[in-house]
This record gives C-alpha cells, sequence and structure tokens, in this order.
C-alpha cells in the first residue's frame, strides 16, 4: 500500500482502514454506518449480512461491554453470523455520546438532575429504528428481531426487556449482567421504588421473552468491573448467583401477583465472564428458540 501523505490523504486513507477492518476480505458484505434518525445522539453501527442470508434471514442485535467496544463483540460474532445465515447487527454507544452507565446501561431514563428523560431519548429506544434501518438497508422481510446483551450489555438488555422498549424483540438474553434491576423491590436504579407507575409496569415486564443466561465459571467475587455496592451485594456474591436471584425474584412476583411468567433462565457451563464463550449458548437459544418459560433454570448448549 502506497504511503499517504498531505492533509487529505492521510484523513482518506484512516477512514479506508477503518472501513477495511470491519468489511475485509472474509466478510465482504461487513457494512458501517452513523445512524442519526431518531431522538438521541449518533450510533455508530456494525452490519453483516452473509453472502447465503436471505430476505427472511433472522436479524440479531449484540449489545456491547463496558469499553463501548462495538468492533470486539462484532469480532466475536461474526463467524456465528456467518456460519448460521443471521443478519448481525452490533450498535456502539461512546462514551463521548452516552457518558458512564447512567446513559447505556440504565438507558438514560433519569436525567443528571434526577427527573424522568423523555422516552423517546432513552438509549433503549434507538434499537426500534436501527432495526427499521437495518431493514431498509439490505432490503429484508424482517419483522421482528432478537436481542442479546453481555456484562454491561446485559444491563442494558435486561433493562431493555423490563421497560418494553422492543415490542418488536421475538427474545431478550441478558447474559452475565454485574447487577440487576429488580422487577418488585428496590430504589430505582435496583429496583422500580421511585419511578412513575406510567413509565415502568411490573406485570408488562414479566410477560417479557426475556432469557435470563448466566455463565456457571462467573464466579469471581473480586472481578474488577464488578458492582460492590450495599444494593448490589444484596443481589448475590458473584455474577452467577445475581443472575439466578434476579430471576427467582421475577417468579416470585409472578406467582404473588397471578400474571404470566414468560422469563427463562439458562446457565452455560464452562464459560466465565467472556463474550465469546456464551454467545454460543445465546445462537443455540435463538435458532430453536429454545426456552422453558417460568421454569427452573436449567443448563444449556453451545452451537457447534
Amino acid at each position: 500500500m502506497r504511503t499517504c501523505f498531505g492533509i487529505l490523504i492521510g484523513i482518506a486513507c484512516s477512514l479506508l482502514a477503518g472501513v477495511a477492518a470491519a468489511a475485509d476480505s472474509t466478510h465482504s458484505n461487513a457494512q458501517i454506518f452513523n445512524f442519526e434518525d431518531w431522538a438521541g445522539p449518533t450510533i455508530k453501527v456494525y452490519m453483516l449480512r452473509p453472502d447465503h442470508a436471505d430476505a427472511s434471514a433472522p436479524v440479531v442485535f449484540v449489545m456491547h461491554g463496558v469499553r463501548r467496544d462495538g468492533d470486539r463483540y462484532f469480532d466475536d460474532w461474526r463467524a456465528l453470523s456467518e456460519k448460521f445465515g443471521f443478519v448481525l447487527v452490533v450498535p456502539e454507544f461512546s462514551n463521548k455520546a452516552f457518558p458512564k452507565a447512567a446513559a447505556y446501561n440504565l438507558g438514560g431514563v433519569v436525567g443528571e438532575n434526577g427527573a424522568i428523560t423523555p422516552r423517546e431519548s432513552w438509549a433503549y429506544s434507538s434499537i426500534e429504528p436501527i432495526f427499521d434501518e437495518v431493514v431498509k438497508r439490505l432490503d429484508l422481510d424482517a419483522r421482528e428481531y432478537l436481542l442479546y446483551g453481555h456484562s454491561a450489555g446485559a444491563q442494558f438488555a435486561h433493562r431493555f426487556a423490563l421497560f418494553g422498549s422492543g415490542p418488536r424483540a421475538r427474545m431478550v438474553i441478558s447474559a452475565n449482567a454485574g447487577w440487576y434491576t429488580f422487577p418488585d423491590v428496590g430504589e430505582w436504579p435496583y429496583g422500580p421504588d421511585g419511578l412513575p407507575n406510567d413509565i415502568f409496569s411490573a406485570a408488562k415486564a414479566l410477560e417479557v421473552s426475556l432469557v435470563v443466561l448466566a455463565g456457571e465459571a462467573d464466579i469471581d467475587p473480586d472481578h474488577p468491573s464488578l458492582r460492590r455496592t450495599k444494593e448490589a451485594m444484596s443481589q448475590g456474591l458473584t455474577r452467577f448467583d445475581r443472575a439466578r436471584a434476579f430471576y427467582a425474584a421475577g417468579q416470585r412476583l409472578a406467582e404473588a401477583s397471578g400474571v404470566t411468567f414468560a422469563w427463562s433462565c439458562v446457565t452455560a457451563p464452562g464459560v466465565d465472564h467472556n463474550d465469546a464463550k456464551a454467545a454460543p449458548f445465546a445462537v443455540t437459544l435463538f435458532l430453536e428458540s429454545e426456552r422453558d418459560p417460568g421454569g427452573p433454570c436449567r443448563q444449556g448448549v453451545a452451537v457447534e
């Protein structure tokens, strides 16, 4: 490759290098675009439609972790996308546009002044219009999508489900979240207390097709990114403990309220706090729609 020189040529080379990182020769159908058609900030979106994926291919959203590294999650998932023929969509919520956990993990639901922000500007509210954009760009027949999040992305995913932000989401998988918003008790963000009734409904939250995916080896109580506030510690000492406690809270609330409980709980043997290890278990759930709503936690199986 010839040496880039001059300001304009240098900029052009940098842009081409960035595109090449996502759209390499192995994945020539990979694309990157900036999504702006919603009430919030611009979001970079990584997208891949495999060669053999026709217009009826499933659409899978993957939500990145705390490092806001959509490119890495795209790399974790693109071989699975190619092998199993689903359209892969990875939105990247930058730290600049979505600062700290409040704007990403917690969706920006509550502003810095403590007031509830407009729903259309929540981070959760970006997914449905991004889905519309993906369908339009790729000329797909899809009328629904699947959404998976790992770690901080799992926090995004389960709250996305709790707030009913994905009416067209066929399944939402929250994998290895560090801590949770319980549906029954606790001050926001550990529970719904303090939120207006018109933006959170426990009954509706329990009816969402939410899968709590817990790595059986994600049991390090001293993991550097594990939250250790009093409220988080009350949910359990490890991510594995907290996942099962969150699911159990949903079960108890559904039984006490007499409402439909559509959540499922799946454990992943050998999986620690690692998205690449958790992803094959999520793909099994997506492809087979394998769920056991309301039942006890069961052990999952990874695709090969």
